[in-house]
């Protein structure tokens, strides 16, 4: 399916939260080498895994951000480089790294070592938890920075005014393509603002109800490869 799109000159491009090597690691068995949008919309890499954008958080919020979060219990990942850093190695972390099939390192006190601005942070923990930190870090710090949830049990944390639709929106400025030509589809809550920039925005059926809200259109699970069919029926409409 993707390269019958590239083949008709039609790009296909994974905009995700996901680091860039990580996407790197589930892009490659399908042979996708196309630009990405990263980390929330922070990092943008064209097609030789080049960084053509680089937003990362203020040294100082995201100092302050990981001491409010020590005292809800949390600490959080940071991403500096590609690269995950993390207080000390815990079952969440352990789970998370398993999950992103990515390498950690855990450095002690995250506030004390941090002397770079970090891409992004995220929390990782049971989903009506995430759910209440949400609720309090956007009422203490939702004003200066964004943040959203990724999957039910990732709290994440980047730049204010950074999100998967800025990240697209500069890709569509730099190949040549429009907000109105563009078909995005989205599932999580951090998928909001690229479903509402497409021209024709469509969630998937299990996706967070806000992300339904602002859609277009509802297609079929992944479970069934709803979007995978929705991308073939385009394609056929061509013809």
């Amino acid at each position: 399916m993707l390269g019958r799109a590239r083949a008709e000159g039609l790009p296909v491009i994974v905009v995700t939260g996901r680091m860039v090597q990580a996407l790197d690691r589930v892009m490659a068995p399908v042979g996708h080498t196309g630009p990405a949008v990263c980390y929330q919309g922070a990092v943008v890499v064209d097609a030789d895994g080049r960084w053509l954008e680089h937003i990362p958080l203020d040294l100082e919020l995201a100092r302050e951000t990981i001491t409010a979060l020590a005292k809800e219990g949390y600490e959080p990942n940071v991403y500096i480089d590609d690269r995950l850093y993390v207080s000390r190695m815990t079952p969440w972390v352990e789970r998370y790294a398993g999950f992103q099939q990515i390498p950690v390192e855990a450095v002690g006190d995250l506030a004390t070592w941090l002397d770079r601005p970090p891409t992004k942070l995220v929390c990782v923990g049971e989903e009506a938890a995430i759910d209440e930190l949400e609720v309090t870090m956007k009422a203490r710090l939702g004003d200066r920075m964004y943040i959203t949830q990724s999957l039910p049990h990732f709290l994440e944390f980047a730049t204010l005014g950074v999100t998967k639709a800025s990240g697209i929106a500069f890709l569509a400025e730099r190949l040549g393509f429009s907000a109105e030509r563009t078909v995005a589809f989205g599932d999580g809550e951090n998928d909001v603002e690229l479903i509402e920039w497409a021209g024709y925005g469509i969630a998937v059926e299990n996706a967070h109800p806000r992300v339904k809200a602002v859609a277009d259109w509802v297609c079929p699970p992944a479970e069934v490869e709803g979007v995978a069919k929705v991308i073939e029926a385009l394609l056929d409409s061509r013809l």
